[in-house]
């Protein structure tokens, strides 16, 4: 069996697709150098009283940029949709194509039922008025789906953690040397320095990182605004108290933390469950206090709301801070939790870890901001407006003051998904939480980094894939933000 080029009959437009990118790179360059040395261009007034701008060498170069940009997508969807229809015969490029076909009919009917109905959607409709934020949107998502889909097996080629006799540190294309029936003939991406397949390996990485670093900043959110939030409002010795906690955090190095929290040493002494028992239950002190002040009037609906939500809560809250039906299970003592029959579900002991230590390191960071914006808001006038109805306190907080910060707080709700993605990817480079043989993509290139002035495959494609998904989420969160300024 012949090994894959990159592109294979589909060759020809390799030099189209090497003219675009130097047009825009070229134009890239000349529009930077343009703006800075070039004088504005002239403003032209037209017969009925409107104006427009001269175009001049800096309006030509601006049109350059844009067309050479079309041409590029262009060109782009042109590899995946000729990659789909021929596969293997399109290359290495046309088979990835077709591996990922579920993840390109997943963003088609995304993104055509977003633009459809984006006058109802709010904030997320709008995002599809920004050129940025739909381009950032599509990054992330092509990634959730990958994860998504990785995980079902839709997308894989092979088992990461298989060793096949014969291809290690073989490169992208190669060919299996006797493949099973029903087996995928190729590496696409090649064979790392233990003969695993590389593609597979960055597919179900993605999935670690869909799993991780939304819910660890969701929870981390849920830890900073319940906090954050009686900070700025009530101030005194509680703003006090509660910002000397965050600045006792934040003076630690964040690596020097990870490390100490991460350590076979400290696990073992059952400290990260602890801190999962603790930082956990703050979702549900937040939904409790936000029915409580929502329907506190009325209590005959109020209450059994409380005991189903609440109830529903403490179950999850419990399923997900036992494993084996214990809390805490150490060599010399262990603390019930959950009969095995209804623990819901066991996170493996270092993603738990590992997940307990981005919440702690990111919720100061949030509590802060959720304290700076909360001693903005206070002063406004409906805030005034709600004391003088006389509504509760948490009312005010979570029904006056949260939803006119949610504008930043959604675009740092993006940017720390980003940073969290880069703390998952920096702990499996120093091999620390997850296990050795993970294939997250930290560990993945930490693996290929010990080759790699021989072999660059098994790093870039990891490497390459969490540099995109942090640049699609900066992208998502300057679109909200540019958005969120029009409201």
């Amino acid at each position: 069996m012949e090994p894959l080029s990159w592109t294979g009959s589909i060759a020809f437009l390799n030099p189209l697709l090497m003219l675009a990118l130097a047009a825009l790179a070229i134009s890239i360059v000349v529009w930077i150098l343009g703006s800075i040395l070039l004088p504005e261009a002239p403003i032209n007034v037209n017969v009925d009283g409107t104006v427009s701008s001269g175009s001049g060498l800096f309006g030509l170069v601006q049109t350059i940029l844009r067309y050479s940009f079309f041409a590029c997508v262009a060109l782009s969807v042109a590899y995946i949709v000729l990659g789909i229809l021929m596969g293997t015969g399109a290359g290495i490029i046309g088979a990835i194509s077709q591996q990922f076909l579920p993840v390109w009919l997943s963003l088609v009917i995304l993104f055509a039922m977003s633009v459809a109905f984006k006058r109802r959607l709010g904030l997320y409709g709008k995002l599809f008025d920004s050129p940025i934020g739909m381009i950032g949107f599509g990054l992330v998502m092509f990634w959730v789906f990958t994860g998504v889909f990785g995980a079902l097996d839709l997308i894989v080629t092979h088992d990461p953690l298989t060793q096949v006799s014969g291809m290690k540190n073989k490169v992208p294309g190669t060919p299996l040397p006797s493949p099973e029936e029903g087996e995928y003939a190729w590496y696409l991406l090649g064979g790392d320095n233990l003969a695993r397949d590389v593609f597979s390996r960055m597919v179900k990485g993605a999935w670690i990182v869909v799993q991780i670093a939304p819910l660890a900043t969701m929870f981390a959110f849920m830890v900073g605004i319940t906090l954050g939030l009686p900070a700025g409002y009530y101030g005194g010795r509680l703003d006090t108290f509660l910002s000397f906690l965050a600045n006792l955090i934040l003076a630690f190095p964040v690596i020097l933390l990870f490390y100490l929290l991460v350590t076979p040493e400290i696990v073992a002494t059952g400290v990260p469950n602890y801190m999962a028992a603790v930082l956990f239950i703050f979702p549900i002190l937040f939904i409790g206090v936000l029915l409580n002040s929502r329907y506190y009037t009325r209590p005959n609906f109020r209450t059994p709301l409380l005991i189903g939500v609440l109830g529903i809560a403490i179950w999850l809250y419990l399923s997900l801070i036992s494993t084996g039906g214990y809390i805490v299970n150490t060599e010399t003592y262990s603390i019930w939790g959950l009969p095995t029959y209804l623990d819901l579900f066991n996170i493996p002991g270092g993603i738990l870890v590992v997940f307990v230590s981005v919440v702690f390191v990111n919720s100061p960071t949030v509590f802060r901001i959720v304290r700076g914006l909360a001693l903005d808001i206070k002063t406004r006038d409906y805030v005034a407006a709600a004391q003088t109805r006389g509504e509760g306190p948490w009312y005010i907080m979570l029904w006056e003051i949260l939803p006119n910060a949610r504008g930043p707080l959604i675009v740092d709700f993006c940017l720390r998904i980003g940073y969290t993605t880069i703390l998952l990817g920096t702990l499996g480079f120093f091999g620390l939480g997850l296990p050795p043989e993970s294939p997250d993509w930290g560990s993945t290139i930490n693996e290929g980094r010990r080759l790699l002035s021989i072999y660059l495959h098994p790093a870039l494609p990891p490497a390459l894939a969490l540099l995109s998904l942090v640049l699609g989420l900066n992208l998502l969160a300057d679109g909200l933000r540019e958005e969120s300024l029009k409201d």
